[in-house]
């Protein structure tokens, strides 16, 4: 204290207070204290708060509250050491506690901590502000603060501290940066991989683990495995796993060597060291659920490449392997499903396999509860069947097809993709192909063709191509709605499933009433348009094309205007004429409801007999076109009644709509009948030919010289029929008075009933014609001494004639 001087004349006092000894009672009084200008009052304050906060996290809390942090958080910057120290030890306790980890989120002092870690530190100091930083580390947003500030560089440099606590809590942080790309390729590039294999000899076990658990994500990039490598990493994972004393380090010293075994140089290494003997033993263990399946795990890893598995192929792995799928753990078999579809791409493994009883025990395995364990059971059985009939067959004498079909309805895509890769491996055998069907596999095929995932779509469109090739499966398909999904799978961009998808089409299509669904859903329209691209159009969509026109006969001569000898007409077969490009071709029920129109009629083919009708008029072909026209009009008025008079009485029945049917066309019905009995007998091709060529003639009309064809009134007959008929879908048999397309057509028709073969080709500007393919020469011999060659049949002006393809004649024939 200073002297007393007289009153009103005191002078300042050159002496200074001794320091004061200070005794905190409450935290908030030492808190205060913080912002003492006393370098030993603040080190004493700082001291007194790291002994509070030790004590639990209801002193740390009650710190946060009281507004300790900032002034700590400034404090480990001070130039007293001793205030930095004790600061920095009162920030890393509290540090630990959630609640001050998330204030201290809002405190930009990263880069402060990340200075305290320097060489020229106190220890202490680096042992509580890595301990600040490895509590800060687990969150995502302080990592990339730690990583943007440079903090790797001295942490991984504290790796080699001689202060445990120091080692540890740097690897911690490390460990939690690793989680990320960026940090694992910079400790790669520090260096970070010698010091982190160094601490593996460490006395410490929880730096031996943290350090293992760092090297497992770090050695998740190639370049790390090929360092770790290089610094004889393997030899020192290999004495971890070879010292029983170490079996609470087996486990992550094998998940690091799995990252490590993806190329054959690795493998070569633990094999001349004697590991892979020791990964063999790991798996043979009993009662070590943990290592046998890490273990498993480097096996499935090794036999990445073709070298690797025929060594261990030597090795007697597939025995080993097939032993795990009966072990009662999950995580084993797991691991051993896997295993043995890395190592089923080696052919005799594949073999052995199925030789050794694995097949029905990865069967068993598909009833199993664990979804991760039904998809590798899944994935080990797609590779199994995967071109091996032999073990397809084993996987249906365990009744493995049955499980597989309900793994359809799985959740898992990988799972719905694996089951139906190896259905399609099956179906390939009829026996176990009819039994897939049995069990339902195309009612749950549907559902993944609604797929986002693509190798769903690729595998169950694969599938659906191999089932579709029964005629049940297409008529189930047909049934259960799948075509439209199907079709719909014709936008896809991705190839493969595209390919598949148009296999799926072509196999379908070999039914016509599948054929016709999917042209209503826009197949054909979309096919057309992937074949007229350059860049999109491929073998595939031209297959599905062809095969969708083939099976749908009216909608292929209405877009490419020809049908071979092979297309054989049958009844419903429709003209609607020449389609305009990128139009859709309406159904002939579609075309049969519309309101009669001024366009074209749509002429059909139908030689069925109705069963509710009994015309049996004989037609003449020496009418005159009076009398052909009026009983023709007859024969309309006739029928029209009676479907009046059924109306009637089906009005009185019952309301409901009955399904639509074509007219019933006696007149052809009967030039069918008299084709079949006058021509069929005669031997000769040509005159065949010639004799239907007159038939077909007399039938529309007769001969017609060419000058006077303009003279010809087929238009104005059609228009009568349409008329009549009240409908713009006009029956074939009913046309007297037909030109060229009328005309080729009836022959076509005709021709493919009783067996010849013919083509039918459309012209421009109603044109058509049939081609045939007639032998010179004696016929009993064609086959020796004769040509073939193409004839254009003349059904208009000298019918019979046979005109030779490409001469005056025939291409006069063609063209106006």
């Amino acid at each position: 204290m200073g002297k007393k001087g007289k009153k009103g004349s005191e002078t300042p006092c050159a002496e200074t207070f001794e320091p004061l000894p200070f005794e905190g009672k409450t935290p908030a009084t030492i808190v205060l204290l913080l912002r003492s200008p006393e370098e030993d009052i603040l080190a004493k304050a700082c001291e007194a708060i790291h002994i509070f906060a030790e004590k639990g996290d209801e002193n740390q809390v009650s710190l946060l509250g009281l507004g300790a942090l900032e002034p700590l958080c400034q404090l480990i910057t001070h130039t007293n050491q001793l205030v930095r120290r004790n600061a920095s030890m009162a920030l890393g306790i509290m540090a630990n506690n959630d609640v001050v980890r998330i204030a201290l989120k809002k405190i930009d002092v990263i880069p402060s901590i990340i200075d305290k870690l320097s060489p020229e530190e106190d220890i202490v100091v680096h042992e509580f502000a890595t301990l600040c930083l490895a509590s800060l580390s687990v969150d995502f947003v302080c990592k990339a603060q730690i990583f943007d500030n440079k903090g790797l560089p001295p942490l991984i440099r504290l790796l080699s501290s001689p202060d445990p606590d120091v080692m540890k809590n740097s690897l911690e942080t490390i460990f939690n940066l690793v989680q990320d790309h960026h940090s694992r390729m910079a400790v790669h590039e520090l260096g970070g991989i010698p010091p982190l294999l160094d601490l593996l000899k460490s006395d410490f076990p929880v730096i031996q683990q943290v350090a293992l658990k760092t090297l497992q994500n770090v050695t998740i990039d190639q370049e790390s495995c090929h360092t770790l490598r290089e610094k004889q990493g393997f030899e020192k994972l290999m004495d971890i796993l070879s010292n029983t004393e170490f079996k609470d380090l087996h486990a992550e010293a094998l998940r690091v060597v799995v990252n490590c075994m993806n190329d054959s140089e690795s493998l070569q290494v633990i094999h001349k060291s004697g590991g892979l003997m020791r990964l063999m033993e790991f798996v043979v263990t009993p009662n070590m659920p943990e290592i046998q399946s890490n273990a498993v795990k480097c096996i499935a890893r090794v036999a990445q490449s073709s070298e690797n598995r025929k060594l261990l192929h030597e090795q007697n792995v597939e025995k080993v392997l097939v032993e795990l799928l009966s072990v009662g753990d999950v995580s084993v078999n797991t691991a051993a499903c896997k295993a043995v579809f890395a190592m089923s791409s080696h052919l005799a493994s594949k073999d052995s396999f199925r030789d050794l009883g694995g097949i029905p025990e990865v069967v068993r395995l598909l009833s199993n509860d664990s979804l991760v364990l039904r998809e590798a059971a899944t994935q080990a059985l797609s590779k199994l069947t995967h071109s091996n009939q032999l073990n397809a067959f084993a996987v249906y004498e365990a009744e493995g097809h049955e499980i597989l079909v309900q793994q359809l309805y799985g959740s898992c895509p990988s799972t719905v993709a694996n089951s139906a890769a190896t259905l399609g491996n099956m179906a390939g055998q009829e026996v176990i192909r009819c039994s897939v069907l049995s069990h339902g596999a195309i009612r749950a095929l549907v559902e993944p063709l609604k797929s986002r995932d693509t190798q769903v779509l690729v595998n169950a469109t694969l599938c659906l191509a191999v089932l579709a090739c029964d005629k049940e499966a297409r008529a189930e398909l047909l049934r259960a709605g799948g075509l439209h999904p199907l079709v719909n799978l014709l936008h896809t961009n991705q190839k493969e499933v595209f390919h598949n998808v148009c296999l799926a089409i072509n196999a379908c299509s070999s039914d016509v009433p599948a054929a016709v669904e999917m042209c209503k859903f826009g197949a054909l329209e979309r096919l057309q348009q992937i074949n007229q691209s350059a860049t999109h159009r491929s073998s595939f969509s031209r297959l599905a094309m062809m095969s969708l026109l083939n099976s749908n006969l009216s909608v292929k001569y209405s877009l490419t205007g020809h049908l071979a000898p092979t297309d054989i007409i049958s009844d419903g077969f429709y003209d609607t004429g020449k389609a305009p490009a990128g139009q859709s071709i309406l159904t002939l029920k579609e075309l049969s409801e519309q309101p009669v129109n001024e366009q074209r009629p749509v002429i059909v083919v139908n030689t069925a007999k109705a069963e509710a009708l009994e015309v049996r008029e004989v037609r003449h072909s020496n009418q005159s076109e009076a009398d052909t026209s009026s009983k023709a009009g007859s024969r309309i008025t006739r029928k029209k009644k009676e479907d009046d008079k059924r109306k009637e009485e089906n009005q009185n029945e019952t309301p409901q709509r009955k399904p639509w049917k074509m007219m019933e066309d006696v007149s052809l019905q009967v030039l069918l009948k008299e084709a079949k009995e006058s021509i069929i007998p005669l031997s000769d091709e040509r005159e065949q030919c010639a004799a239907l060529a007159r038939l077909v003639s007399e039938a529309m009309g007769g001969a017609v010289e060419m000058e006077k064809l303009h003279e010809v009134p087929w238009l104005l007959h059609l228009s009568e029929l349409k008329f009549l008929l009240q409908s713009n879908v006009v029956p074939i048999g009913l046309i007297n008075r037909g030109i060229y397309c009328h005309r080729a057509l009836l022959f076509k028709c005709l021709a493919d009933r009783i067996g010849m073969s013919c083509t039918l080709v459309r012209g421009e500007y109603n044109r058509a014609w049939n081609e045939v393919l007639l032998f010179n020469g004696n016929p009993s011999r064609k086959e020796h001494s004769s040509k073939a060659c193409r004839y254009i049949v003349d059904l208009m002006h000298q019918p019979g004639s046979l005109l030779k393809a490409s001469t005056p004649a025939a291409l006069q024939y063609q063209t106006l």
